[in-house]
C-alpha cells in the first residue's frame, strides 16, 4: 500500500507540473497548431500515468481524469475553445480543476457563492443516501453466488451510477468549498430518460456528453457539411462521437482490466449510435405528431440501456475480475466509517 501511495503522490505531482506548464507558458503561444504541438508531450504522459498505478479504483479514476478530461480539454485549449479557455481569466487553482476534475463551471457568475434557486427540483435522494445505498450494495456483492447472474448484473448498475453520482459529487464539493465557484449538475436524474437522446443528451454524464459535442461532434459535423446537406450532417457525427467515446471506454477498461481489448464495449456505443440515428430519423417522419407516453418510453429506453449494458459493457469487467477487485477496495475505503454505521457493519463484514 505504502508502494501505491507513492505512485500516486508521483502522479499528482507530474499533473500539477504538467497543468502549471500549461497555464504560465503554453497559454502564451498563440492558438492553433503551435500550441497544440507544445501540448503533445503532456498528452503522451497523461496516456501513460494511470500505468503507474495497480489500485483499479485508483487507475481508473486517474484515467478519466487526466487521460480523458485533462487531454480533451487541453486539445480545445490549443485552438483557444473548451472550458480552459471561456469566460474571465482564470487562477491557476480553477484552471486545474476546470482542466481534469468532471465538472462544469456555471458562467456568468457575479456572485459565486449564491445558489440559484430556480433549478430544476430534483428527487429526494440525497449525497449520505446515495453514499449509505452504495455501502449496503458493496456489501452485496460478497452474495452474488448466491443470486442469478441478472439480480448480480441490476446491482452492478445500481453501484455504478451510485459510484459516479457520488465521484461527481465529491468533486463538485471540493471546487465550490476551494474557489467558492458554482458548478453545473453532472447528472439530471438519468433513469427518468424518455429516450436515448434524451439520455445521452441531456442526462447521463453531461461532462462528457459536452466535452464530446465539442471535440468531436462539431468538428465532424462540420466535415460532413462539405460532403452531404445540412440536414445530414449529423447523422456521421452522431455516429463518430459514439466511436471516440466506445473507444476511451475502452482505454479506460484497460488501465482497470490490464488485459488486451475485447472491444465489447466499443460495439455497445457503436450500437447506442446507430440507435439514436434511427431514432431521430424516426422522430423526424412523425414530426411530433405522435409519441410515446412518459410511462411507456421510460421504461423503454432505461429497460433498453440496462439490457444492453448487461450484454456488451459488464462482461469485460467480470471476466477479469475487476468487479471483485474494486469491490474490495471500496471495502477497504469504507472500513474507517464501517463500524460506526450498523448497517454497513452487517453488510460489509
Amino acid at each position: 500500500m505504502g508502494g501505491e501511495i507513492m505512485n500516486l503522490i508521483k502522479v499528482c505531482l507530474s499533473v500539477l507540473a504538467s497543468l502549471c506548464y500549461s497555464y504560465f507558458i503554453v497559454s502564451k503561444i498563440p492558438k492553433g497548431k503551435f500550441r497544440f504541438l507544445s501540448l503533445l508531450p503532456i498528452y503522451f504522459l497523461f496516456i501513460a500515468l494511470p500505468l503507474l498505478l495497480s489500485s483499479a479504483i485508483l487507475s481508473g479514476i486517474t484515467a478519466f481524469f487526466i487521460t480523458w478530461l485533462a487531454t480533451f480539454r487541453l486539445a480545445l485549449f490549443s485552438f483557444d475553445s473548451g472550458p480552459l479557455s471561456a469566460g474571465p481569466s482564470k487562477s491557476l487553482l480553477v484552471f486545474i480543476a476546470a482542466a481534469c476534475l468532471p465538472i462544469k463551471i456555471k458562467p456568468n457568475q457575479q456572485h459565486p457563492s449564491r445558489r440559484d434557486h430556480r433549478e430544476t427540483p430534483k428527487l429526494p435522494i440525497n449525497f449520505a443516501v446515495k453514499v449509505l445505498v452504495f455501502g449496503v450494495f458493496v456489501g452485496f456483492n460478497q452474495y452474488k453466488e448466491l443470486v442469478h447472474p441478472k439480480v448480480f448484473l441490476g446491482l452492478l448498475c445500481c453501484q455504478v451510477f451510485l459510484f459516479m453520482e457520488v465521484l461527481f459529487s465529491l468533486c463538485s464539493a471540493l471546487v465550490r468549498c476551494t474557489t467558492g465557484l458554482e458548478v453545473e449538475q453532472p447528472s439530471d436524474e438519468p433513469y427518468l430518460s424518455t429516450s436515448l437522446q434524451d439520455f445521452w443528451g441531456r442526462r447521463w454524464n453531461l461532462m462528457v456528453t459536452n466535452l464530446l459535442r465539442h471535440t468531436v461532434y462539431k468538428p465532424v459535423k462540420s466535415a460532413a457539411e462539405t460532403v452531404v446537406s445540412e440536414r445530414w450532417s449529423p447523422l456521421p457525427a452522431v455516429l463518430a462521437t459514439f466511436l471516440v467515446s466506445g473507444l476511451m471506454h475502452e482505454l479506460m477498461f484497460y488501465y482497470v482490466n490490464g488485459v488486451r481489448p475485447s472491444w465489447e464495449v466499443t460495439s455497445f456505443f457503436v450500437l447506442h449510435g446507430v440507435c439514436l440515428v434511427v431514432e431521430v430519423g424516426v422522430k423526424s417522419v412523425f414530426s411530433g405528431r405522435w409519441q410515446l407516453p412518459w410511462a411507456a418510453s421510460v421504461p423503454l429506453t432505461v429497460g433498453f440501456v440496462v439490457a444492453t449494458s448487461f450484454w456488451l459493457f459488464f462482461p469485460p469487467l467480470i471476466r477479469a475480475g475487476a468487479d471483485t477487485r474494486v469491490m474490495e477496495e471500496v471495502k477497504f475505503f469504507f472500513e474507517p466509517v464501517r463500524e460506526k454505521i450498523p448497517l454497513l457493519n452487517t453488510t460489509m463484514s
